[in-house]
């Protein structure tokens, strides 16, 4: 067959990625075009009353800039012509947009305190237990039903004012296409989709005070839902390519790039300013115990993600930042692989979901805290507060893993590590010494890599996610990691658990 040249683009918390995938007769190669880096910014506004509040935004127009920058930058390198263009995000926030095409004010980052109790709000309008058994969600504080019921009861004329709410990826291609419909991964993790039904919940809709028509269409991964505005497609040099739904939830596009032989025994994390611990079920369990166990299920391509959100190098992140601040220089990843593992290992240990590293002013502040009321000694220096949170994660992923076992009646025989953690070594092996069976990392830009997966299902590159494998595995590096040392791992594991509320 001809080489088809579909365009990626990869939105995560800190960054955007664009990538053209081209496709031969049996062949797959992937190259990145343009790269950049965005973050939430911080404002301290004063409100009505005279009070200040703090507030975070998203810079959608920098970043939608940024994503016809990567289209130019394809045009440029592959030329004037792609059969596809998809979209993936971090899995929360959205935005209102009138039947005009005018936003309804900035776009709120999922970390702004305002929904630090949206989650209580949310259970006082419907019974928690209710919640669970139709959308199989957990309550989280950056779910889309906090921000939307955040929307009705304190600024409920914007619900009036608003033809559609657009989730984060669908915004992207409205910007890009005038496109208003969301794939159903995404829908799966807003907390107001039924998930048996793969609809809008009307009950959960209702109890919020959400009207329906604002909804977007849900549609399935893979839809041609538009194409490349023409104005927009003749100012980047190209043709008006369409635009496919994807697994737009980035976790669902990097699940589904896991070369996994036997989804029953693999347990899937996709590592990155988030862990996402999971494995591939065939139906949503929403039973009392999984619930209890804070396991959500999300919409995967052909199944379902049994998984739970736990942090994960964000608080390696916000340490960095604050050593940044008082040092005057960023401390660099390599410093950093150096620090770990020269520290004594297993000295204290966090939860590392524990609320007060969600969103703190001071992250080493806040583990130094935690360390204090549990009755653990100080971290003697820096090295020593990063292995802390290595082992943590790891042992923390032990435990998920552990939980989902349980609940499904399945065993691990592997576990792999996806996305851009994928590349770190030091906490690959203590994921596989914690676990206790081997690590299997990569790919790296497994979100990518799956984006452009089901692109090319959607656009008849491809008959089905399986025929990707062969590609996936040819074109990517696997590394393995065995367990070692798991008797040490094993009585650390005995401490971390009682250290989890």
């Amino acid at each position: 067959m001809d080489e088809k040249k579909l365009f990626a683009v990869d939105l995560g918390a800190s960054g955007g990625k664009c990538f053209v995938g081209v496709f031969g007769e049996g062949t797959f190669r992937m190259e990145e075009v343009h790269r950049f880096a965005h973050e939430g910014v911080t404002y301290f506004l004063p409100d009505r009353a005279g009070g200040v509040r703090e507030r975070a935004y998203w810079d959608d127009t920098a970043i939608y800039q940024n994503i016809v920058k990567g289209l130019q930058a394809a045009r440029r390198q592959f030329g004037p012509v792609l059969d596809g263009i998809g979209i993936d995000t971090w899995g929360a926030d959205g935005h209102l947009v009138t039947p005009d095409g005018d936003l309804l004010g900035k776009v709120y980052c999922y970390r702004d305190h305002r929904l630090d109790t949206m989650c209580d709000e949310v259970k006082q309008r419907l019974d928690a237990a209710r919640v669970y058994a139709i959308t199989g969600n957990h309550f989280q504080p950056f779910n889309q039903s906090n921000q939307l019921l955040w929307v009705a009861t304190r600024h409920p004329e914007l619900l009036k004012l608003a033809g559609v709410y657009l989730p984060v990826p669908a915004l992207f291609y409205y910007y890009l296409g005038g496109c208003r419909a969301v794939d159903s991964t995404f829908a799966s993790v807003t907390q107001m989709m039924d998930a048996k039904k793969g609809k809008w919940s009307q009950e959960m809709l209702k109890a919020l005070g959400i009207p329906k028509r604002i909804m977007p269409e849900i549609v399935k991964p893979g839809a041609r839902i538009g194409r490349l505005q023409p104005k927009l497609a003749e100012a980047c040099g190209l043709n008006e390519v369409d635009l496919i739904a994807v697994g737009s939830h980035d976790t669902a596009s990097a699940f589904a790039a896991a070369p996994v032989k036997n989804a029953k025994k693999a347990l899937i994390i996709s590592s990155g300013t988030w862990s996402l611990v999971g494995k591939l079920i065939k139906k949503p369990i929403t039973t009392p115990e999984a619930m209890a166990l804070g396991l959500s299920n999300e919409g995967g391509i052909g199944n379902t993600r049994f998984l739970r959100n736990c942090m994960g190098t964000w608080i390696v992140q916000e340490l960095l930042r604050v050593w940044e601040i008082a040092d005057g220089k960023r401390m660099e990843w390599r410093e950093v692989d150096t620090l770990t593992p020269a520290a004594a290992p297993f000295q204290a240990f966090i939860d590392p979901d524990d609320k007060r590293f969600y969103n703190p002013a001071n992250m080493e502040a806040a583990i130094r805290g935690f360390l204090q009321e549990s009755g653990q000694a100080a971290p003697a220096d820096r090295g020593a507060i990063l292995r802390c949170v290595y082992e943590s994660l790891a042992l923390k992923y032990r435990y998920v893993n552990e939980t989902i076992n349980r609940v499904t009646g399945t065993e691990t025989e592997a576990v792999h590590i996806v996305g851009g953690g994928s590349n770190n070594a030091l906490l690959n092996q203590f994921t596989a010494d914690s676990v206790g069976v081997p690590v299997l990392a990569g790919p790296k830009e497994a979100t990518a890599v799956g984006n452009l997966m089901v692109q090319a299902v959607g656009a008849g590159v491809l008959p089905d996610l399986k025929a990707a494998m062969p590609l996936i595995k040819s074109a990517f590096p696997i590394v393995t990691y065995r367990p070692q040392d798991t008797a040490a791992w094993d009585v650390a594991y005995a401490r971390f658990v009682r250290l989890l509320k």
